[in-house]
């Protein structure tokens, strides 16, 4: 089993400032749904910083599903826009906010970033004949 949504909101409010617009500022409240019982989460993002806290106040964005989909979020193994969908999570309010949940959800597990590939494509078109990329100065890898 992989993390749980919980363990990863805990962990979340790491003062690193995400990839997010310097203009994106607004809050989100994330309402994970299990056996009759809600726990809200509550996002404040302003400055490229998220700060989280528990809190089932208003928020400018509501974001709600079962805890099991929550859970699949954060281990990307399901995407945002395929819950949304598949109308396993709802939301209400500011969309433009669901940017913010797309950038501090992991992606596809195994998934590289493009620069990522494209640097280790241009290092196996530079290597020299009969060698690859990887390989140490004596050609062995």
């Amino acid at each position: 089993m992989g993390t749980t949504a919980t363990s990863y909101l805990e962990h979340l409010d790491t003062g690193r400032p995400f990839d997010l617009p310097e203009t994106m500022a607004g809050t989100l409240r994330l309402d994970l749904r299990d056996d009759g019982y809600t726990e809200h989460w509550f996002l404040t993002v302003a400055d490229q910083h998220i700060r989280v806290s528990r809190s089932a106040d208003d928020a400018d964005l509501v974001v709600r599903a079962p805890r099991a989909v929550f859970d699949e979020l954060v281990n990307g193994d399901l995407p945002p826009g395929t819950a949304l969908l598949r109308n396993e999570l709802t939301l209400r309010g500011d969309m433009r906010l669901l940017l913010v949940l797309r950038r501090v959800l992991p992606g596809p597990r195994g998934a590289r970033h493009p620069r990522e590939l494209g640097r280790a494509a241009l290092a196996r078109r530079n290597a020299p004949a009969g060698r690859s990329a990887v390989d140490g100065p004596d050609g062995r890898p």
